[in-house]
């Protein structure tokens, strides 16, 4: 038995990073008994998603990560999407690279990975050059987040934002409504459909339905965290019942193109 000890930074009004992603993981195990997974977190005040909460918010991240570092963990995720998207473009790597100096100082070399990352991350793995979102924001901070994602190359065709600024109203939408949501959002010319481009917003129990129904791939800021975690310790990002991302087959792809470079070389 492997124990992985993973670390996260999230809001204090966060519920739904600290549900979703021990729920995949949990089922992962399932498919390799020998791995168990155990999470350690660590809380930035915020209660209302603003420009001026998520500032001061980010403000908290050193001291966060200098206690995390004290549990040894495998590898340490940021948990909110929006709180790096709203401060600019790239500012992920920022947040990130901040974080990985925090932990080392407190002698922890954990890798880091951010939401915001991993969600351009998945995006990636999955080949899509044209996505459409959906996000609990208002409408302002969604096109912030629309803004950083073209800026990394990928076009984001259409966007619905459901406009709930209380982020403990934001953990209880109903994922079930996502099944409707879905269908507001132009997808026409869309490669892949973020279903929910926030961590704290339920969707994971719509996500395998909504891409059977769309007929395209669909991922969410916590399947991509996920999908990233695993990478970074070095596991196969594979977990059952999440979408196209955690199936095994965008990894394979990724693969079989290496080994097709390497043989052209």
């Amino acid at each position: 038995m492997t124990d992985y000890h993973v670390g996260l930074i999230v809001p204090s009004s966060n519920l739904t990073m600290e549900t979703e992603l021990p729920r995949m993981l949990a089922a992962r195990e399932n498919l390799f008994p020998d791995e168990r997974f155990m999470f350690h977190s660590s809380r930035m005040r915020m209660k209302h998603v603003t420009p001026e909460q998520l500032r001061a918010m980010n403000a908290q991240t050193e001291r966060c990560a200098s206690e995390l570092a004290d549990a040894d963990p495998d590898v340490v995720a940021s948990a909110c999407l929006v709180a790096i998207m709203a401060q600019g473009p790239k500012f992920h790597c920022t947040a990130e690279a901040d974080i990985a100096r925090a932990l080392a100082a407190g002698g922890s070399a954990a890798p880091v990975v951010s939401s915001a990352g991993a969600l351009l991350n998945g995006i990636e793995v999955l080949g899509a050059r044209r996505v459409a979102i959906i996000t609990p924001y208002l409408k302002p901070l969604t096109k912030m987040v629309a803004d950083y994602i073209e800026d990394a190359g990928v076009e984001v065709v259409d966007a619905l934002s459901l406009e709930v600024s209380d982020n403990l109203a934001v953990a209880r939408l109903d994922p079930a409504d996502l099944r409707s949501h879905w269908r507001k959002v132009d997808l026409r010319n869309a490669d892949a459909l973020v279903l929910s481009a926030c961590v704290q917003m339920p969707s994971l129990e719509a996500i395998d339905a909504v891409e059977r129904e769309a007929g395209l791939p669909v991922l969410s800021a916590a399947t991509a965290t996920t999908y990233t975690i695993l990478d970074r310790l070095g596991l196969a990002p594979v977990v059952p019942s999440a979408g196209r991302l955690l199936s095994g087959e965008p990894r394979s792809r990724q693969l079989a193109g290496s080994v097709s470079r390497e043989v052209e070389t």
